[in-house]
């Protein structure tokens, strides 16, 4: 990859984090409850704005390389990566592949929440 792309990723990762932070924070702010909604409603525009994303560039609507990289990997992934395993889940369907998308969408979900809960029960032992 050139250098060119990972820079494009890059000021797309900052544009991205930064609206993650400030949506997160604008809706928890908003809706008061004990169920992370600021998570959730990034994670949905996310994969919403993904899909948007994904289509235009398949249509050859959006066609700069440079553009692609820094909406999809750089705004994307760091808005939030469950954008990705749901447009990766919705391509696996669309495909016909119904048992690896469920095998892939169960193994992201409980394995992802396993080993977060793996990672933190380690820094429990160590320092607990």
């Amino acid at each position: 990859m050139k250098f060119d792309t990972y820079l494009a990723i890059g000021i797309g990762g900052f544009i991205g984090a930064i609206l993650r932070a400030y949506t997160a924070g604008l809706v928890n702010g908003i809706i008061k409850h004990d169920i992370p909604f600021g998570t959730l409603a990034v994670n949905w525009i996310g994969s919403f704005t993904l899909g948007l994303l994904i289509g235009l560039i398949q249509m050859n609507v959006i066609e700069n390389p440079y553009l692609k990289s820094l909406l999809t990997t750089g705004m994307m992934g760091a808005l939030t990566t469950f954008s990705t395993f749901a447009i990766e889940s919705f391509f696996l369907f669309k495909n016909g592949l119904i048992i690896e998308s469920l095998v892939y969408i169960t193994l992201n979900v409980i394995g992802s929440i396993v080993l977060a809960a793996a990672g933190f029960k380690a820094v429990s032992a160590i320092y607990g």
